[in-house]
């Protein structure tokens, strides 16, 4: 069965966005040793799933940054983008799902195909851990408190055990927190 991993930035309170959709706290300047990891969560990916909201900026960014290290791996990827509003999309390898999340999550969670990864957009993830989708996560942490802002476990209304798999601290200042279920 194929895992469905998150990779998700995030401040030390908890939040991936500012209150009004801020990202300017997040570190983008990477050091090898974390790029290497990326690398490596994303190596036993080829689906990216993501929300609508996140989508319209994710794929043109990377689709018009081909030279920025991991593109070639995520413009070569198949997304599926959950969407209750867009009826047709101009990306390559994508697909619109208007279906049942979770319905549409387990069935390709099943199906043959190596892992699939999901990016954020607080909704969506939000929703994802609501429904117990996520089989890994990777939280980036960035040494920053917002105070307030975006959360993604604001929706979840039951206990959730998660076993730590690894953190470990980054000289860029990231640290990221594998936890599986």
């Amino acid at each position: 069965m194929r895992k469905l991993k998150l990779q998700i930035q995030l401040s030390i309170d908890g939040f991936i966005s500012g209150p009004n959709g801020e990202m300017d706290w997040m570190i983008w300047n990477w050091d090898e040793k974390l790029k290497n990891f990326v690398k490596e969560i994303t190596e036993s990916t080829d689906t990216i799933v993501l929300g609508r909201k996140l989508a319209e900026g994710f794929i043109p960014h990377w689709k018009s940054n081909k030279e920025l290290e991991g593109a070639e791996k995520i413009n070569n990827s198949n997304k599926i983008v959950f969407t209750k509003t867009l009826e047709n999309t101009e990306w390559q390898n994508t697909l619109l799902e208007k279906g049942d999340l979770v319905e549409k999550i387990e069935k390709l969670k099943s199906s043959t195909g190596n892992d699939i990864i999901a990016y954020g957009g607080g909704e969506f993830v939000s929703s994802l851990i609501r429904e117990n989708l996520i089989d890994e996560y990777y939280f980036f942490i960035n040494p920053s408190i917002l105070g307030k802002g975006m959360p993604i476990f604001e929706k979840v209304d039951y206990k959730t055990e998660l076993k730590l798999e690894s953190a470990k601290a980054y000289e860029c200042g990231i640290t990221v927190l594998t936890y599986k279920k």
